[in-house]
């Protein structure tokens, strides 16, 4: 454990291992598919809410499988939350691209320095916990692997860049991208499992458009800007999080050297 952990960065670490040990042991003694998924939001949501209510007890939260609290946009902390991120891939029970996602916003006396704080992400099936900096990537004790004990995606077989993106919504400007930076592009589960997977450099970017929430990439936004990669809307623009509304349906992430013509591709096709 880094010695500059904050105890928020501690707790966002701390609440995404254990809901990911809870997960894993549904996953091998419960149900299946999608009455599994829904079980695994269920019990990890409780689980996170009540801790939080705990240790953070003045503190609110935006939670995908909670009624969002619209009081929440005049506090001051804000814990973002996804129990399941990739609850198809968590249910289908041999998968390992889902994650947890456990992050919080804090207000700045700047509306534009309000930012993401502390964000942690798990990956569960592989017993890694990503943090906000770089040394914050360790095998959970409690795990099925060390930090290096298996990945999300298939060893390199030459040195195009790899794109992943979802396989269900695969933005349109996708094939531009892959152009533009000479890159493959490689179907992979959740959202953070894909944030994941470019943070341990498995790949070198991630492109959405569609279908996701503030949940969906707060947690894997703040672990990626911390460690030095780009995390933005597909039109350049910040993401911005605790605000009314939860729809954020786009996102990139990625090495730096590629941001620029990553945008330009998808601008072109946008165009």
């Amino acid at each position: 454990m880094t010695a500059m952990r904050t105890p928020d960065q501690q707790l966002a670490v701390d609440l995404a291992a254990e809901a990911g040990r809870l997960l894993v042991e549904l996953r091998t003694s419960g149900p299946t598919g999608r009455e599994l998924g829904d079980l695994g939001d269920r019990r990890a949501n409780t689980l996170l809410l009540d801790r939080l209510a705990a240790e953070r007890p003045g503190d609110a939260v935006l939670s995908e499988e909670s009624k969002d609290d619209l009081a929440r946009v005049d506090a001051d902390r804000v814990w973002i939350i996804d129990p399941v991120d990739g609850t198809r891939e968590y249910g289908l029970g041999d998968r390992p691209d889902w994650a947890v996602h456990v992050a919080l916003w804090e207000r700045a006396g700047d509306p534009a320095r309000s930012r993401l704080t502390a964000a942690a992400v798990s990956l569960p099936a592989l017993g890694v916990v990503l943090g906000v900096d770089d040394d914050e990537n360790y095998a959970d004790p409690a795990g099925n692997h060390g930090v290096d004990g298996g990945g999300l995606l298939a060893p390199r077989t030459d040195s195009r860049p790899r794109i992943v993106l979802s396989a269900s919504r695969p933005p349109a400007f996708a094939d531009a991208v892959a152009r533009a930076v000479g890159g493959e592009l490689v179907p992979l589960g959740s959202a953070g499992a894909k944030t994941a997977a470019v943070v341990r450099g498995e790949a070198d970017a991630y492109i959405h458009a569609g279908g996701q929430y503030q949940w969906d990439s707060a947690a894997p936004a703040g672990v990626a800007l911390a460690r030095g990669f780009v995390a933005l809307r597909v039109n350049g623009d910040p993401l911005e999080y605790n605000v009314v509304e939860t729809y954020l349906p786009d996102l990139v992430v990625c090495r730096a050297d590629l941001a620029d013509a990553i945008l330009e591709a998808i601008g072109s096709v946008a165009d």
